[in-house]
């Protein structure tokens, strides 16, 4: 409860710098991921040097200023109980060590926040996230948690290293005054630079002859008089970061990671007794796919003769997984398995990363934003590969989605000690409409409208069809109808609805409405209140909370569809041939639905053009194909299926002939056998009414 109150104070008042991403909602390791990349493929683009420093701050946790938090807490303006509070939970604070079934003593932990606790982890950020503050504006850095990045970049490697020096001593000042310590030895420096004529300071052995060539020494930055080791690559939040950001030393790593975790599948996919294919399926996404897809954002700009290495992977996991014989067609194991291509997956988190970065507020990478100069050296330079933003938009503009808005998530819109509060009535509660005439309906709903005569009725209602989105609102007065964005889910044009219907209200002299609406969805989804709702039901109980302090006395209640009741049939009317065009943003779950679709539209357009592949004979629509329970069973229905069996395909693995059928004088293949060959026609009617 303290917890979620402090975090809303410091969300509303933006004390928490944008640049620090852990346990932030709608925020993760890929933002700073993309900011490092994005820095650096503009400074590659203006041919300059780019020195980033990834420091390692020495325990952390458990060496937190205790003291400090409160200060940092005074100083964003908290006073009363709620520092009284802190202050008691951060201090007497004991532990003791066990070793079996002996316990030490008892010691006091006079520095560092409780481990374990959901409030220490805010009371670390907020203490931590002030160093960002000391860094000078020509040094950019972000965090995640305890680490900590900084770069700098320029033309003139003496001038790099004088500002990051001076930023480096200001960071060292403060872990200095506020209680940590930055290892130097454990830090690590890369200089980002793709000029070949780059040589580091320890193999040069004259660095007046080096200057005097042009040879771009690499910076010594020290922390206490103890140099930063400068190294070719580093690890940064899961990710490799080479100095020419070729992302290949990453790409390696991850496929060396992922040959050792293809055992697992192997042990487990045995033809007689091995797991069903769900199984390990499952197990691949959860084990290998998970590692494969994460950064895919940021080292998915690698060139494709790199990102083609990572092909194998997928490929050997999913022949595995369907038992597929090693010569079938890669198109044909994505297919059988329904998993997409790598690239057409990469495309898709990166598409829903971007969408998602939209929807937060004050997300950093929505101001990566190129100025009018960057465009034009961009263009004049193609070999130069772009930053994230321009990637995504790109991919965007090629499917369509490039002129799209997205509906901003307000987390904070209420307090946690003021959560609204909505109920709905259910006059029909009982009634199960397909075994219910239409005429009761319309008698209960009579019966219903008596004791609510004084209020005013306004039925909303939603409609989706092919290409046409639209939302309808009847009242007594008057009617509305709007045309919504083809995105839009038809919950999301209810709640449209009902969101116009409140606001229409507001400058009514009434003050007694009572909402008529069709989605039990929308109104159960209204009164569970959480954080991460859908934007337009925030906007609902806003607009109702305003209104009730207003004075006005509204209610909501459920209607059955299409049952003869006039208001709700006329809504449902002028929705359906609305023409009106809203201009409201599309919340982040329709965008997401929709590109989703539109991928996998985009794979079911590639597989059509597989004319001549075998599977694509019995299978023209790409969808999960019942497995059977029995794993060797399903092996070989799956070979069957693909063409592709030991019989008539080894040849191509031992270097032997073609086998050929001795009646008809051509390659076996499994049609042939089964339908085409007249010797096997006996057996294959036999097998047919066995079945």
């Amino acid at each position: 409860m303290v917890n979620a109150r402090l975090v809303f104070e410091l969300e509303k008042q933006g004390c928490i710098s944008p640049l620090q991403s852990d346990f932030r909602r709608g925020r993760s390791t890929f933002d700073n991921l993309v900011l490092l990349e994005s820095q650096i493929r503009n400074a590659f683009v203006r041919r300059n040097h780019l020195v980033s420093i990834v420091f390692d701050i020495e325990k952390a946790y458990d060496r937190t200023w205790r003291y400090g938090i409160l200060l940092t807490l005074f100083n964003f303006g908290f006073r009363g109980n709620l520092p009284i509070f802190l202050r008691n939970f951060l201090s007497r604070r004991t532990f003791r060590v066990r070793m079996g079934n002996f316990y030490s003593n008892h010691f006091i932990q006079t520095e560092g926040v409780p481990q374990g606790s959901v409030l220490s982890v805010t009371l670390f950020i907020i203490h931590l996230s002030q160093i960002l503050n000391f860094l000078p504006s020509y040094v950019h850095g972000s965090l995640y948690v305890d680490d900590l990045q900084i770069s700098c970049q320029g033309s003139n490697m003496n001038i790099i290293e004088r500002q990051l020096q001076h930023a480096v001593n200001k960071l060292v000042a403060w872990c200095d005054k506020n209680g940590h310590t930055i290892s130097a030895e454990k830090s690590r420096c890369v200089h980002f630079c793709r000029k070949r004529n780059t040589i580091s300071a320890e193999k040069s052995r004259c660095v007046h002859f080096c200057r005097k060539l042009n040879i771009h020494l690499d910076p010594n930055i020290q922390i206490r008089y103890a140099p930063i080791p400068v190294v070719k690559e580093i690890r940064f939040l899961g990710v490799i970061f080479d100095r020419k950001l070729t992302f290949l030393p990453h790409i390696l790593h991850l496929r060396k990671k992922c040959e050792r975790s293809l055992n697992i599948l192997k042990v487990l996919s045995r033809t007689s007794w091995g797991a069903d294919r769900t199984s390990l399926l499952r197990i691949y996404q959860a084990v290998i796919l998970s590692s494969i897809d994460y950064g895919c954002m940021v080292y998915g700009s690698a060139r494709p003769t790199v990102l083609r290495r990572l092909y194998t992977i997928h490929h050997s996991a999913l022949r595995i997984c369907s038992g597929a014989f090693r010569t079938s067609p890669v198109e044909i194991l994505y297919v059988i398995c329904n998993q997409l291509p790598l690239h057409l997956r990469r495309q898709k988190i990166s598409a829903l990363y971007f969408f998602r970065a939209q929807s937060v507020p004050r997300h950093p990478i929505i101001q990566l934003t190129l100025p009018a100069f960057l465009h034009r050296l961009y263009a004049a330079r193609p070999s130069h590969i772009l930053l994230f933003c321009e990637r995504a938009k790109m991919l965007l503009h090629a499917s369509d989605f490039n002129n799209i808005t997205i509906q901003s998530f307000d987390f904070f819109c209420f307090p946690p000690w003021d959560i609204p509060q909505f109920s709905y009535l259910n006059p029909f509660s009982g009634f199960d409409k397909s075994s219910t005439a239409p005429v009761t309906f319309q008698q209960l709903f009579h019966h219903h409208r008596y004791p609510y005569s004084s209020f005013i009725p306004i039925f909303t209602d939603g409609s989706k069809s092919d290409g046409h989105v639209g939302c309808g609102v009847v009242s007594t007065s008057d009617t509305l109808s709007y045309r919504l964005h083809n995105f839009c889910s038809v919950f999301a044009a209810e709640l449209v609805a009902i969101f116009c219907a409140v606001r229409e209200i507001f400058p009514s002299n009434q003050r007694q409405f009572i909402f008529y609406t069709d989605s039990m969805c929308a109104l159960q989804t209204l009164s569970h209140y959480d954080f991460e709702m859908h934007p337009v039901a925030l906007k609902i109980l806003s607009i109702l909370h305003f209104l009730r302090k207003e004075g006005f006395s509204i209610i909501f209640s459920w209607v059955p569809s299409h049952v003869g009741i006039s208001g709700n049939e006329i809504a449902d009317s002028i929705a359906k041939f609305a023409s009106t065009f809203l201009t409201q943003d599309i919340p982040y779950s329709d965008v997401k639905k929709s590109f989703v679709s539109h991928l996998h539209t985009t794979w079911q357009n590639n597989w059509d053009l597989q004319m001549n592949n075998k599977l694509h004979f019995v299978k023209r629509f790409i969808n999960m194909w019942p497995i059977l329970p029995i794993r060797e069973l399903d092996v070989k229905l799956t070979r069957l299926r693909i063409g592709h069996t030991r019989f008539m395909h080894k040849h191509l693995i031992f270097g032997e002939r073609t086998p050929v059928c001795p009646t008809c004088h051509i390659d076996f293949s499994v049609t042939h056998i089964l339908i085409e060959c007249p010797s096997f026609k006996s057996h294959s009617i036999i097998l047919i009414h066995h079945l």
